[in-house]
């Protein structure tokens, strides 16, 4: 059966209370990929992954998840300022879709409007030079959308809800 996508907030109940969450950018060229520690409490960067194959990219994924026991996955969802899906939107699900038939992990997605421009401003603010910025932009900007996430796990928590 393949693996549920939800928005984050009503993938929330299909997790266990603990486990790793890895948090995905996806782009054309490149995935992002970022991983919670068990608790869900801070997000760190693991890789950019090349895109090749949709086979390849999503066995690589998926071993990612087996390494650190991941109980699901958080996928930045590309929606256009106005919060309508454009067409980066629609090839993320379904691309959510692709990944679905081939795990059980459910799938969480979070709005990520903005996620790179936040991350590129802020490796600029840092000084990091052009080339190493595209080096590290997307696993970034995956650290950046699975803290946004955990950040908002956290206030779910904390309100009983």
């Amino acid at each position: 059966m393949p693996a549920p996508i939800l928005p984050l907030i009503d993938a929330v109940p299909l997790w266990p209370a603990r486990g790793a969450l890895l948090g995905l950018d996806l782009g054309t060229k490149t995935i992002g990929v970022a991983a919670s520690d068990p608790d869900r409490r801070l997000a760190t960067g693991v890789e950019t992954i090349a895109r090749k194959a949709f086979t390849a990219d999503a066995q690589r994924l998926l071993a990612l998840a087996a390494e650190r026991s991941a109980s699901g996955f958080v996928l930045g969802l590309p929606l256009n300022m106005d919060g309508s899906e454009g067409p980066r939107a629609q090839s993320t699900r379904a691309f959510a879709r692709n990944l679905s038939r081939l795990t059980e992990l459910p799938i969480g997605l979070w709005d990520e409007r903005l996620s790179t421009v936040a991350v590129e401003r802020e490796l600029i603010a840092q000084d990091v030079s052009r080339a190493k910025r595209g080096k590290v932009i997307d696993e970034h900007a995956a650290i950046f959308i699975l803290q946004g996430a955990l950040d908002r796990l956290a206030t779910l928590r904390q309100s009983g809800g």
